[in-house]
């Protein structure tokens, strides 16, 4: 039984709109998903995502699980009334942050420390799918092996069999109907093995499929032939969703290919240091050429934070090392990625969707 159901509205070419209908909402792709790492994005809360119109944020399992604790978060009623969001909400395996850590792996599952207090900790398959139902997400996603890029394609083999043999013990372990599981596809930047994950991961028949191990230290031209790879053998009636991935021209690309769904954490990451997203490209607001210029950091940009203040008077908040400054550029960062995925979405409907394309990568290709 799929709690996940995916409804294309239109399409132009291969990339595609719609809505994701899950147990408890819907959202419409191709959507944008900010990170909320422990529980909030950075300098923001659950009343601004609300204002931005986001309509589904990311949760760390890694970090949630570690603080406050899964058991805690499951007593406010799950993450969304935790942090006082209504929206939708998703976990990702931890995987990502635990194979940062250098962590010993073996064919049952994985053993890491803390990088609060240095303590060991064991995550499995099942453990991944239990404490994420503890967090209570929307969507969960299973626990992965995600393999830097470059590797040797043994140890990209290697991740794809445990990733494999790990999604179907995740299936297995899963208990809550009103929480979607989400498989993931591994195989480095070969369109072969991707192929064959896809395929081995479709059979096994998850809610929706992410695309994991890509935009991990590879180039575009080397990611999107095996994104393609992948997707093409991914159904159309489930979310295809490329992960942690968040810059504009992959966002236009992969859209292209048929991924519907994107979390990063760029946006907030880049704006804490004073660089924007703008429809001329990166603007750095804390250059001193700005320091006298009464414009928005983009005039094109709708959102409240270019409604309201100049390029001066934000660089002068950075100057001085006012937080509001960082809070500032990182509202403005989503905002602009959450507009960039209403074009996509509009100019998908009205056929148009190849020259906003050409016209993004031309300032961001």
């Amino acid at each position: 039984m799929h709690t996940i159901r995916f409804e294309e509205w239109a399409h132009d070419g291969a990339a595609r709109t719609g809505v994701a209908h899950a147990a408890r909402g819907s959202y419409r792709t191709p959507c944008f998903m900010p990170v909320g790492t422990r529980g909030a994005i950075k300098y923001l809360s659950a009343a601004d995502y609300e204002r931005l119109g986001a309509e589904i944020v990311l949760g760390n399992t890694y970090h949630l699980m570690l603080r406050p604790g899964a058991e805690t978060v499951a007593r406010f009623g799950g993450l969304g009334r935790f942090a006082g969001w209504n929206g939708l909400t998703l976990t990702d395996s931890g995987g990502f942050q635990v194979f940062s850590l250098d962590p010993k792996v073996d064919d049952d599952g994985v053993t890491f420390k803390s990088t609060y207090d240095g303590s060991t900790h064991r995550f499995t398959p099942e453990i991944a799918v239990h404490t994420q139902e503890l967090l209570g997400a929307d969507i969960q996603m299973v626990l992965d092996v995600c393999a830097p890029l470059p590797s040797p394609p043994d140890v990209i083999r290697l991740a794809l069999e445990r990733t494999s043999a790990w999604a179907a013990r995740a299936k297995a372990a899963h208990r809550r109907p009103d929480q979607s599981l989400f498989g993931i596809v591994q195989g480095g930047i070969s369109a072969s093995m991707r192929a064959e994950s896809a395929q081995r991961t479709v059979a096994l028949g998850f809610d929706g499929y992410g695309i994991g191990g890509l935009s991990v230290g590879e180039t575009r031209e080397e990611m999107l032939p095996a994104l393609a790879a992948a997707i093409a053998h991914l159904p159309a009636e489930r979310p295809r969703y490329l992960m942690g991935v968040g810059d504009p021209a992959s966002l236009v690309e992969a859209v292209a290919l048929g991924v519907d769904q994107f979390d990063c954490v760029m946006q907030t990451r880049i704006g804490r240091h004073g660089t924007a997203l703008t429809h001329e490209g990166k603007l750095h607001v804390k250059n001193a050429k700005w320091a006298l210029d009464d414009q928005p950091i983009d005039a094109r940009c709708g959102c409240e934070v270019c409604r309201r203040h100049s390029r001066g008077y934000i660089r002068h908040l950075f100057q001085v090392g006012e937080p509001t400054a960082a809070r500032l550029v990182s509202i403005h960062n989503i905002a602009w990625t959450l507009q960039l995925m209403e074009r996509m979405r509009a100019a998908i409907s009205s056929g148009q969707f190849d020259s906003l394309r050409r016209e993004v990568l031309a300032v961001w290709g």
